[in-house]
């Protein structure tokens, strides 16, 4: 075992990664066999960290084990040698199972041996610029420049998409000439833009989440009017009933998000705290927060908070907090009337007999109706053992289930009654009471409730009790993610995340602590729509959404994730100027910042190259570079390197950016920094659906993205953010938009990236 650790993290897998893969004993032995095939053609140490990643890539990915020889051979031979190239191996055998593998055709459908050129790069996105010029030169900087992107990946399918981006920007930069004021304000976009957490949003072509939740758009039901739906029920006392349910709501729309108090809200909750509070909210009416608190083994204080925290967070404010326990004794109470009225019995079949929807029809159904009533008073009381009796609904549920539970034990103290039960009613027994007897309109709910709507109606009816109506709407899903309460735990049992709040995670406190704002959420919320089909969305249309907003409300600092030291020997030793900042850069009046300018500079490595090459446009010892803000033009006087030959430090001169001639570029720099902490996050699983079988068939944990979270420990960041509190956010010119982590102490900032500034044409 420990040798196989050994070798896992000879090839760039982490030590938890390492132990994490360990656990899954085919995933440990597919890596395994291909590291071992990979080192007989390398030698012992010859696997590096690219090869290592694409190597656990593949053994994770691969369906078919008898293709791995052949995968880690392609791979050792440097054949696959890049995930793009990878993905083209996988589908290759996947859609060629017979042997032998034909040779040139595998090579020629994954673009073995292609080599592509900075030449034919510059040519390609040439072309397409040539053919885009003049609506380039009409639109600038508002052009869609993703449409130059994908024209040109086409042309090369096998080229590297950050280096034609690259190439793009470049290109369209010597074109255009750089941002003009009129360039970086906001193009006017058919799309919905925020104007509060709640308020209206502006639309063009589609519609506000206020107005698609007015009820007229939606055709439900006016309050009181329950008996016009389609499928409702309609009793001789229901008219009666709803009369007095109108006395006490007024005629007023009433609805609850009801969440069960044993985990965290994630990003699909958010459209059911959108769907229930905004409905409300739409029609001049009132959302309950009730929570579901029925079950008292997982349910902890910490969840209850978090859950209103949440709430709060999008904006909304519940009419009042309410929960399923407020009505235990009521509840119970109405199981004896049910017993009472023959719809109900208590039952000895074991919990393993009444999984499933063919469960044998139990013996005791027909139990007198004084007997059940005994038993249920003794089950209140204690005497049976727990999974020794449940209490049954006489009823058939839509999707055939028979007779659902109504009451369980369990000898389990409750977060609000302590000891005071050890009954406890079930989620199908409760939801309709507690929503009877909260005088709810309208019980929204998502999809895989509607097998249990008969029930909802049924019970009702069978109490004699208010009846509102049930209508289900289409759950949202997310790929790349898993938001199931069990698997969370998992990942966090596992320590592949941190908790809950994990930016890597879709929980709500997650993408909060990421840095995501709650208008953005409610924005994607609108944008998904509130349609009743089940929807599965890619998270760069979430992403979207927080980039539309965080461009206007996160102030602009400076930040040098990887810094190199720069000199600038023509300055004095002490000299020392306040160079303004604007705070947004397309609307000054907005406010700006000083940062200080001496000698010593900092900039990104990345923004340096010792030797000039065709297309780059930034700094060189042949090539000066202006430096964002501060008026100046650098130009490199000498390099000065390490024992190991490694850039360290540059020694330049400067000169006003108004004699200079004008540079290709401005990059950005820091002097008198703060040393943050930085957090680059990336997808946390590696396929678009990691609990699919089909996809991922050794499960969701061998499908984690080992480069999910990178630690920059000292990145440096202008003094601009030393007032920052927890959660405030920023854009870091030309890097992407930060928030600040809770972590951070009084010594030491830590900042997460929220987005980089413009979504990654190479991600998957």
């Amino acid at each position: 075992m420990a040798d196989t650790l050994t070798l896992f993290t000879s090839i760039g897998l982490s030590e938890q990664k390492a132990k994490e893969t360990l656990k899954n004993e085919a995933l440990s032995c597919a890596l395994k066999d291909a590291v071992t095939r990979a080192q007989h053609i390398h030698g012992p140490s010859g696997v590096d960290k690219a090869m290592g990643t694409l190597l656990y890539s593949m053994a994770s990915r691969l369906k078919d084990t008898k293709r791995l020889a052949f995968l880690s051979e392609s791979i050792a031979l440097r054949k696959i040698c890049t995930e793009l190239q990878l993905a083209a191996a996988l589908d290759f055998v996947k859609g060629h199972p017979q042997d032998p593998i034909n040779q040139k055709e595998f090579e020629e459908a994954c673009g073995v041996g292609v080599v592509i050129t900075p030449e034919q790069i510059e040519d390609a996105v040439e072309s397409v610029i040539k053919k885009h010029k003049e609506q380039l030169l009409k639109e600038r900087y508002h052009f869609n420049m993703g449409l130059l992107m994908g024209e040109a990946r086409s042309a090369l399918k096998w080229a590297d998409g950050k280096v034609i981006k690259n190439e793009v920007d470049m290109q369209v930069l010597h074109l255009l000439g750089p941002k003009t004021e009129a360039d970086l304000e906001k193009k006017l976009k058919l799309v919905f833009v925020c104007v509060d957490c709640l308020g209206e949003v502006i639309t063009g072509e589609g519609k506000s989440l206020m107005e698609q939740l007015r009820g007229e758009a939606l055709k439900f039901h006016k309050a009181g009017e329950n008996y016009k739906t389609e499928g409702y029920v309609v009793t001789p006392n229901t008219m009666a009933l709803i009369k007095k349910h109108l006395e006490i709501s007024g005629g007023q729309i009433r609805t609850r998000f009801p969440p069960e108090p044993n985990g965290i809200l994630h990003i699909g909750h958010a459209k059911a705290i959108n769907f229930n509070f905004g409905y409300a909210k739409a029609n001049n009416g009132i959302c309950f927060l009730r929570y579901d608190d029925t079950n008292p083994e997982k349910e902890e204080e910490k969840y209850f908070t978090a859950i209103k925290d949440m709430v709060e967070w999008l904006g909304y404010k519940p009419y009042a907090i309410t929960h399923a326990s407020d009505n235990f004794q009521q509840l119970y109470e109405l199981a004896v009337e049910l017993i009472r009225k023959g719809h109900a019995y208590v039952c000895h079949q074991k919990g393993e007999e009444l999984k499933g929807h063919n469960v044998p029809s139990s013996p005791w159904r027909d139990r007198p109706i004084e007997e059940s009533l005994v038993l249920f008073e003794r089950m209140k009381k204690g005497v049976f053992a727990e999974g020794e009796a449940t209490l049954r609904m006489k009823m058939v549920m839509e999707d055939g289930k028979m007779d659902p539970v109504a009451y369980r034990i369990k000898y389990t103290a409750h977060h609000r009654t302590g000891d005071e039960w050890c009954i406890y009613p079930t989620y199908d027994y409760t939801h309709c009471l507690c929503d009877s007897i909260e005088n709810i309109t309208h019980s929204l709910c998502t999809k895989e409730f509607q097998a249990r709507r008969s029930s909802y109606y049924w019970l009702c009816n069978a109490l004699d009790v208010y009846c509102p109506v049930q209508w289900e709407y289409g759950r949202l899903n997310l790929t790349y993610t898993v938001v199931s309460k069990r698997k969370i735990i998992k990942l966090v049992e596992t320590g592949v995340v941190r908790d809950w709040d994990d930016p890597r995670l879709f929980t709500l406190t997650a993408l909060r602590r990421r840095g995501f704002p709650p208008e953005a959420i409610n924005n994607f919320c609108a944008r998904v729509g509130v349609t009743v089909s089940q929807t599965t969305t890619e998270p760069h249309l979430l992403e979207s959404c927080v980039r539309e907003v965080l461009n206007d409300a996160a102030p602009r600092a400076m930040a040098v994730l990887e810094p190199l030291k720069v000199t600038i020997t023509n300055l004095p030793e002490k000299s020392w100027l306040n160079v303004s900042v604007p705070d947004f850069p397309a609307n000054e009046a907005k406010g700006s910042h000083t940062v200080p300018f001496t000698r010593t500079i900092f900039i990104e490595q990345s923004d340096f190259r010792e030797v000039m090459e065709k297309g780059y446009k930034r700094l060189t010892p042949e090539q000066p570079v202006g430096l964002r803000h501060a008026g100046y033009v650098i130009s490199v006087q000498k390099v000065i390197k390490d024992a190991q030959g490694k850039v360290v430090e540059l020694e330049v001169n400067c000169c006003s950016s108004d004699t200079a001639e004008k540079p290709k570029a401005f990059i950005h720099w820091v002097s008198e920094p703060l040393v943050c902490e930085v957090r680059l996050y990336d997808r946390l699983f590696l396929h678009k659906h990691p609990e699919d079988p089909s996809e991922v068939p050794n499960g969701f944990l061998s499908d984690i993205n080992p480069n999910s979270l990178q630690v920059i420990s000292s990145a440096l960041v202008d003094t601009s953010v030393k007032g920052a509190k927890v959660f405030d956010k920023f854009q870091f010119e030309r890097v992407g938009y930060f928030s600040l982590d809770p972590d951070s102490t009084t010594d030491k900032l830590v900042f997460n990236r929220t987005l980089t500034l413009k979504e990654d044409p190479g991600k998957i």
